[in-house]
């Protein structure tokens, strides 16, 4: 279980009950900003997890859902 500000209690798995957790979804206009701009900052600390983002950038670039300002 995690905590987000907007969801509530979430089950994540690998994540601590008291964890904050912050979600982006597809369908927030500037989601697929933040996740390249993340992969950015982690290529520059040496994060392996910037090699694993392209699939999700692929994703949220490709999803045919309706997009909108966050709320």
């Amino acid at each position: 279980m995690a905590v987000t500000g907007k969801y509530g209690n979430i089950s994540i798995p690998h994540i601590g009950n008291d964890e904050p957790v912050f979600i982006l979804r597809a369908q927030d206009k500037l989601a697929l900003a933040a996740i390249e701009m993340y992969k950015i900052l982690a290529e520059t600390e040496g994060a392996d997890v910037a090699s694993h983002l392209d699939d999700q950038i692929e994703a949220f670039r490709h999803w045919s859902g309706k997009r909108k300002k966050p709320d």
